[in-house]
């Protein structure tokens, strides 16, 4: 059975998207200014970076698919439970990150006095609540997962699952950084030691074919 696309190429998409994410993390972090969070809404730097950061959400999703691609046989039921976990969390994510980067600086023009005014209701904070913790939750299980499954070394699963532990607050930057960084090396790993990894090797041309016995 031939692989997925996303499958052939899980090393370049983790790489790619591990590292546009800690790039994006570091910068988001360099032009927040807390003591003045009207003007850091309307400055062009930060709603560039802070639009970018959204988009790195679903591209590390994308890699979350990927890799998974590469270890769901060995992973087993955990390993399953650990990706749906993490895919959860970081859609959720995605979606708090995207309201921050495109709805927070309209909201900043038409009514400024809402930036900075703590959040109520349980309703909102249970769902934020929610998204952080299946995030950080969901990629630690993942990291684990992987360990298990040895398809990659320990020491990348063992990243990833405390990437995913300090990424309780990756919608703060640039506590995002730990993941991007481990999702990164985990692609150039899977880059240097090709497409095979992971999958069960087809028999050798010409070798006989195991026939079932008739009774």
């Amino acid at each position: 059975m031939s692989e997925s696309p996303l499958t052939t190429h899980a090393g370049p998409i983790a790489a790619a998207a591990g590292g546009l994410f800690t790039v994006v993390s570091v910068g988001c972090y360099l032009v927040t200014d807390h003591s003045d969070l009207v003007a850091m809404m309307t400055d062009p730097t930060f709603l560039l970076l802070s639009a970018a950061y959204a988009v790195t959400f679903p591209l590390l999703l994308i890699a979350l698919v990927a890799v998974y691609g590469r270890q769901a046989g060995q992973a087993g039921v955990f390993g399953a439970v650990a990706f749906c976990t993490a895919v959860v969390g970081t859609t959720g994510l995605a979606g708090d990150m995207w309201f921050e980067a495109f709805a927070m600086p309209w909201l900043t023009q038409v009514a400024p006095q809402v930036i900075g005014v703590p959040s109520s209701g349980s309703l909102l904070r249970g769902a934020w609540l929610l998204s952080v913790v299946l995030f950080s939750l969901g990629w630690l299980l993942f990291g684990a997962a992987s360990w298990r499954a040895r398809v990659l070394p320990r020491g990348l699963s063992i990243g990833m699952a405390a990437g995913g532990l300090i990424g309780f607050q990756a919608a703060m930057p640039p506590w995002g950084v730990g993941l991007g960084l481990a999702v990164a090396a985990v692609g150039i790993w899977l880059i240097r030691h090709g497409r095979i990894v992971g999958q069960v090797e087809a028999p050798p041309h010409g070798a006989p074919a195991a026939v079932p016995l008739s009774g």
